[in-house]
């Protein structure tokens, strides 16, 4: 187990210099000046121009400016944002615990709603509350999360508040406030986030509790008597666990590199907003330095999916030397 943990963290090192050189090349054809766009219509001299290429390292060939960057970051310097002349490594300490907020409420979402919803589908099989289920797991999966977010924010942020005369309605931006609880910023862009994932995550789990409700060991624990709360969560549920926990993992890493969306809808400060107001203004260290933190964290997830493996069923500790479970 240890020697699999070491192998795929060198895994890492590859990945970041194709991402980052990717990233690199992008730079180079992308239209747009960022020393241009942080001036604005004001224009600068020649001179300044040239010092400020100079500071940022922009007076260089692009594979210059990567070595340069590369070394940069071996130190854990992120570098300057060409935009706010703040350090990047900074601006992501104050953005990065508000993604992590919102995904991990949003798997939460996921988890006890779409699980849920999975699991009485399935035992339900064939009932009002399977179709009901089945129905409504395809409607939201083919909902686009920046019209759900809209909807909810018309919703519960206008349209509930008129209806109640203002005493009951949920915030539709930013993350706090003097009104409401910092909990209640959250509860709509969490359901946004995890409307999609919860949808799968229903279906998946009641497919597999299915698929499992027949095999030889299901009908052995129920012939000996077992009541069928048991057989469902000592014997179906454990053993779909590992597509489940796939799909959750894969789902997470998803929510952690692509909120831009959500964020966006709801002026999240978090890392996906970031980066959008990056692209924006041609702020390339941001940019870099926020696809290299969701980067390690997506590869965090999927190294702690893929230990969760060998705890969820014993027999992928016997595995081969490959899959590195031993």
């Amino acid at each position: 187990m240890v020697g699999y943990i070491g192998r795929r963290l060198l895994q890492f090192i590859p990945v970041l210099l194709g991402v980052t050189l990717v990233l690199f090349f992008i730079t180079t054809i992308l239209p747009g000046d960022p020393l241009t766009l942080r001036t604005g219509q004001r224009g600068m001299s020649a001179v300044v121009r040239l010092q400020l290429e100079r500071e940022y390292g922009l007076d260089k060939p692009w594979y210059e400016q990567y070595a340069n960057y590369l070394g940069d970051l071996a130190r854990g310097d992120l570098g300057t944002s060409i935009r706010t002349g703040k350090p990047v490594a900074g601006i992501l300490a104050q953005t990065l615990p508000y993604t992590l907020r919102l995904a991990l409420a949003a798997l939460l979402v996921e988890i006890f709603v779409g699980i849920g919803a999975g699991i009485v589908g399935a035992v339900r099989h064939r009932s009002f509350w399977d179709v009901l289920v089945t129905l409504s797991s395809s409607l939201m999966a083919a909902v686009p999360i920046f019209w759900l977010g809209l909807l909810l924010q018309y919703f519960f942020g206008i349209w509930l508040k008129e209806w109640t005369g203002g005493r009951f309605y949920l915030p539709v931006s930013g993350a706090s406030g003097p009104q409401f609880p910092d909990i209640a910023y959250i509860i709509l862009p969490a359901i946004t986030m995890a409307a999609v994932s919860t949808a799968l995550a229903a279906r998946i789990t009641r497919n597999q509790l299915l698929e499992v409700a027949n095999e030889d060991y299901i009908r052995t624990a129920r012939a000996k008597g077992l009541s069928p709360n048991r057989v469902l969560w000592n014997h179906s549920m454990r053993n779909s666990l590992v597509p489940i926990v796939t799909f959750l993992g894969i789902d997470l890493s998803a929510m952690l590199s692509g909120a831009v969306l959500t964020e966006t809808v709801f002026n999240w400060p978090g890392i996906g907003f970031t980066v959008y107001q990056a692209i924006q203004g041609r702020d390339y260290p941001v940019i870099f330095g926020a696809v290299i933190v969701v980067l390690a964290l997506v590869m965090a997830v999927n190294l702690a999916v893929d230990v969760s493996y060998a705890f969820i069923d014993p027999r992928m500790r016997m595995g081969s030397d490959s899959e590195g479970l031993r």
